[in-house]
């Protein structure tokens, strides 16, 4: 009779954990569906924004310092980046802007032939009148936030654009963008990422919906809004006076744009968002270096709540700021959220009877349908933004949910490293080219991906077999999402163990080996730079 009580308390705390997950779940999931309403409540300012720059902006053609516009520095941090920096540094050239008012600093943190290809590029814009500044560190103190923090430094400029390496910025990015200054208010202004490479793969479809979500969506709710929004780390400018006013880059923790964004801002600094400006950039094409890139944002942002969230809840905000922030500040809370679902979802399964089949129907729908339907709006309205087809977003959902699953074991793991630690190395994303095998990220075998893909179909046979028919689709998407990221792992590792052993056996027989093909490449570079 006692172990027949203790297993019924056992099945209670059981769901009782398994619903509280799913509440706090369909909280974030709530949250997604409220951005929406916001993006929709204020279209007008949004669309606003635009029209509001070009009656400031320097109109194109005319001459005269005083009349053109403010001095601009735009900062190009780098590292190892010898596949991309010249034809960054190419298109930063284009830029539409006089050239006695635009200064480019190349911040180069590089160990490898990227040195001397940099330099060289930067040598030959200064040979075309083009004010460019090399600047090499001996040391990578502070990371991407050291390197701009260190430009700052001697910049002449009094506005501050950054670019990554991976970019390549339009050639109105600059006089589009000025005209927002004239506010004296005014601290930063972010564009919208597009993606070159959206088109790719299956992956890159999904991170471009991705992203495409926080930007067309996330960005022009909290902008319309007038609640606390980020720089990017890339493709926006800052005014100097407003980086030095909020404390300066700091580096304690790795997501320093996060982190500045917010001191800037509790210091009344205002931000604009230009969602009709853009700035193409690259997407990760394999799975090692997005789960690096993942990483680095998951671990950065939960290092940047534990150090402001405290002090941002108890600003002078607005409540709708305070909430925001702290939505904004804890989304990757989620990722372990949904492992311990995956690992809960088995046992409830297992033990609810088939009789408790409606009962689990009463809470499941609901609870279930929040997260769903809040991403459906969600990346419709991001798609239908930018003049895409909804269905775009429909059919990439399920693809979206599975890949987000897929990378929840590793990116819990960032959450938990991000509370733990503070800072850490900035692992860069691995670049287009033979970047990518030079400068792969560390790999493990997935063993937690594995061994949660081993439980989801587990509970796919278990809500099959014992009549829990709604719980089956759920269970399946995350078994696929875990078994594509470990396929996908172990197949980049086979490949990268592969060309090992190809360039082991052509050094041992003496014969030469083949130049890649990769556009961009160092080889490529150096030609550029000879002609």
């Amino acid at each position: 009779m006692r172990q027949c009580y203790l297993s019924e308390v056992m099945v209670v705390i059981l769901c009782i954990a398994y619903f509280f997950v799913l509440v706090l779940l369909s909280t974030y999931g709530l949250h997604r569906l409220h951005l929406v309403m916001l993006c929709r409540r204020h279209k007008e300012k949004i669309a606003a924004v635009a029209e509001l720059a070009q009656r400031r902006a320097p109109a194109a053609g005319i001459s005269g310092i005083a009349e053109l516009g403010p001095r601009v520095t735009i900062q190009l941090p780098i590292f190892n980046e010898s596949t991309v920096v010249v034809r960054l540094l190419d298109e930063v050239a284009k830029m539409d802007y006089p050239r006695e008012l635009l200064e480019i600093q190349v911040l180069d943190d590089s160990i490898d032939e990227t040195q001397d290809i940099a330099r060289a590029a930067v040598d030959r814009l200064k040979a075309q009148g083009i004010d460019a500044v090399y600047i090499h560190r001996t040391d990578r103190t502070g990371y991407k936030a050291g390197a701009l923090e260190n430009g700052m430094k001697v910049a002449k400029g009094e506005l501050l654009a950054v670019f990554d390496a991976d970019f390549l910025p339009r050639a109105d990015f600059v006089r589009e963008l000025v005209g927002h200054f004239a506010d004296p208010k005014v601290a930063m202004v972010q564009t919208r990422w597009a993606h070159l490479n959206r088109e790719v793969s299956f992956l890159t479809r999904v991170q471009a919906l991705m992203l495409d979500g926080h930007h067309m969506v996330e960005n022009r709710a909290r902008y319309g809004a007038g609640l606390l929004f980020n720089f990017s780390g890339t493709g926006g400018m800052w005014r100097k006076v407003a980086i030095t006013d909020a404390g300066g880059w700091e580096h304690d923790t790795i997501t320093e744009d996060l982190d500045l964004s917010y001191r800037a801002q509790l210091r009344g600094w205002r931000f604009i968002y230009r969602p009709d400006v853009v700035s193409p950039a690259e997407l990760p094409e394999d799975i090692s270096a997005l789960r690096a890139q993942q990483y680095r944002w998951a671990k950065g942002t939960v290092q940047t709540a534990r150090k402001l969230l405290g002090r941002v809840l108890r600003a002078d905000l607005t409540r709708a700021q305070r909430v925001e922030a702290f939505f904004h500040l804890t989304p990757h809370f989620a990722y372990p959220l949904m492992v311990a679902l995956c690992l809960l979802l088995l046992p409830v399964l297992l033990t609810v009877s088939a009789a408790d089949v409606e009962t689990m129907l009463l809470f499941d729908l609901p609870l279930c349908m929040a997260p769903m339907s809040s991403l459906l709006a969600f990346y419709m309205l991001a798609e239908t933004a930018q003049g895409r087809s909804r269905w775009g977003a429909i059919k990439l959902l399920p693809g979206l949910i599975a890949v987000g699953a897929g990378l929840a074991p590793h990116l819990t793991r960032a959450v938990i490293d991000g509370w733990k630690n503070s800072a850490g190395e900035f692992v860069r994303t691995p670049k287009h080219g033979t970047d990518r095998w030079r400068y792969r990220a560390a790999f493990d075998l997935p063993w937690l991906e594995l061994g949660c893909a081993a439980v989801s179909v587990c509970s796919v046979v278990a809500a099959v077999t014992y009549g829990h028919y709604f719980a089956a689709p759920f269970a399946l998407l995350f078994a696929l999402g875990y078994g594509y990221i470990s396929q996908q792992l172990i197949g980049e590792r086979l490949q990268l163990a592969r060309r090992a052993r190809s360039t082991v056996v052509e050094q041992a027989l003496d014969v030469p080996q083949p130049e890649p093909s990769f556009a961009g490449e160092p080889t490529a570079a150096k030609q550029r730079l000879a002609a």
